[in-house]
């Protein structure tokens, strides 16, 4: 069984930075991609940024610039540096995560619970 944690949303005044994290865990073989998504209420989920076991990065347009995808693989971490945050970056933050367990022959994708960010003066 893998599990996905995040950690560190929260409330931050625009303009404010923020860092996420999430951690998998479990009976991982490999990690292929970590990425952020979130949604907002009334919106669907967005993908936002994703890292590559190679290091490579993806960023939507919307966080270009502002946010910053990186990972930890002796940790099985991903982390979200969000910098010059907008009151429209209020959402939900989700990590999710393509892993291969142990045993398996292919890689499944896994997602956090969530944490809230709120961009607020």
């Amino acid at each position: 069984q893998v599990q996905l944690v995040e950690s560190g949303g929260g409330l931050v005044q625009p303009g404010g930075s923020l860092r996420l994290s999430c951690a998998a865990s479990g009976s991982i073989f490999s990690v292929i991609t970590m990425g952020w998504y979130r949604q907002a209420p009334g919106k669907e989920r967005e993908l936002l940024a994703v890292g590559r076991s190679g290091g490579t990065t993806n960023y939507a347009d919307s966080v270009k610039g502002r946010f910053t995808v990186s990972r930890d693989n002796a940790k099985n971490t991903v982390f979200l540096q969000m910098n010059s945050l907008k009151p429209e970056d209020t959402a939900v933050y989700y990590c999710n995560a393509q892993i291969r367990e142990v045993g398996a022959n292919w890689p499944k994708l896994y997602w956090g619970q969530g944490t809230q960010v709120t961009v607020s003066s």
